[in-house]
């Protein structure tokens, strides 16, 4: 059966929602019924596996022997059910043996687009790119799309060639992040003034988190330069996390200023217009300080290819991809 999936690289475990779930979200495909695959095959609690998600602290005990997880996310959100094998078709490929989730409840904004579960991309041991580099290799890239009825993909076995790449950083601490050094900000084709240091903590890239996150002071230059160039559209009240916002009632083209995000080893990553405007809002958010751990959210990444080389150690992007 099919499974429609947020791929996630800030986590590991993939699950789907499973018959019977006493709190599930509503879905566009029917619910995964493990009762029905003759290749599912839940783990006990005293398999090697069960003992792995406990040391990766998403183990969540044991249901009639059967091994539990527990996933939480940035947000809150949680999600609980029976860890599970089963054979996974990845278009025309399969993956035996494939470690997941049988979700039974969840809590929270888990997902709210009537997707049927998460593929966990990250780089932990229980990540769908981790069980299917034996297979695949160390390299996946994924392209997401700029508008919903638009179609990007996703490819395990990724070529690493033709990509400006910067330093993939690791933590032994939390492996499934994927670290990367944001360096410097561009508005309108000009480097803005934010002192090194601010850039001095990392920022992970996560697909499965919806905004980029920067340090407080880096965000507030942006804002100021960015509202700088959009003088000749009025002001509009903060929605939500955006507190910098336009009101283009009336308008049938809109110009904004170009932004690009600048990493280490010299890498500029220009930002589609789908990527720097979100609701008529500039699509980024502020940190509490300028410590805290930045993200590059999926709206930044849109229309760009980004490759993770585990591998070779590195991110890469190639613009106008899907």
């Amino acid at each position: 059966m099919t499974q429609t999936m947020l791929i996630d690289t800030g986590s590991d475990v993939s699950w789907v929602q499973c018959k019977p779930c006493s709190q599930c979200h509503t879905q566009a495909d029917s619910l995964f019924d493990p009762s029905s695959s003759s290749t599912y095959s839940p783990f006990s609690c005293s398999s090697a596996a069960c003992a792995q998600l406990s040391q990766s602290h998403e183990g969540n005990g044991c249901s009639g022997s059967q091994c539990q997880y527990m996933v939480k996310y940035g947000d809150g959100s949680s999600g609980t059910g029976t860890y599970s094998s089963d054979k996974l078709a990845l278009g025309s490929s399969s993956v035996s043996n494939f470690q997941f989730g049988c979700s039974q409840s969840e809590s929270g904004n888990l997902l709210e687009d009537q997707t049927d579960g998460l593929m966990g991309l990250g780089g932990g041991a229980q990540s769908l790119a981790t069980q299917t580099a034996g297979t695949f290799g160390k390299a996946f890239s994924y392209c997401l799309p700029p508008t919903p009825d638009s179609s990007g993909f996703l490819t395990l076995g990724a070529a690493t060639s033709g990509f400006s790449k910067t330093q993939m950083l690791r933590s032994s601490q939390v492996p499934s992040y994927y670290g990367v050094l944001l360096e410097a900000i561009r508005v309108g084709g000009r480097q803005l003034n934010i002192p090194a240091s601010v850039f001095s903590g990392r920022s992970i890239m996560d697909s499965g988190t919806i905004i980029t996150r920067l340090p407080a002071t880096a965000y507030s230059a942006l804002s100021s330069a960015f509202k700088a160039g959009m003088k000749q559209y009025p002001p509009a009240q903060p929605m939500g996390i955006f507190d910098t916002c336009f009101d283009f009632s009336g308008q049938s083209t809109i110009k904004i200023p170009s932004v690009a995000l600048a990493f280490s080893g010299e890498v500029i990553v220009d930002l589609a217009t789908d990527g720097i405007i979100l609701d008529s809002c500039l699509a980024f958010a502020a940190n509490s300080d300028d410590s805290s751990l930045g993200i590059i959210g999926n709206v930044q990444q849109r229309t760009i290819e980004v490759l993770y080389d585990v591998g070779g150690g590195a991110v890469g992007f190639k613009a106008g991809a899907c």
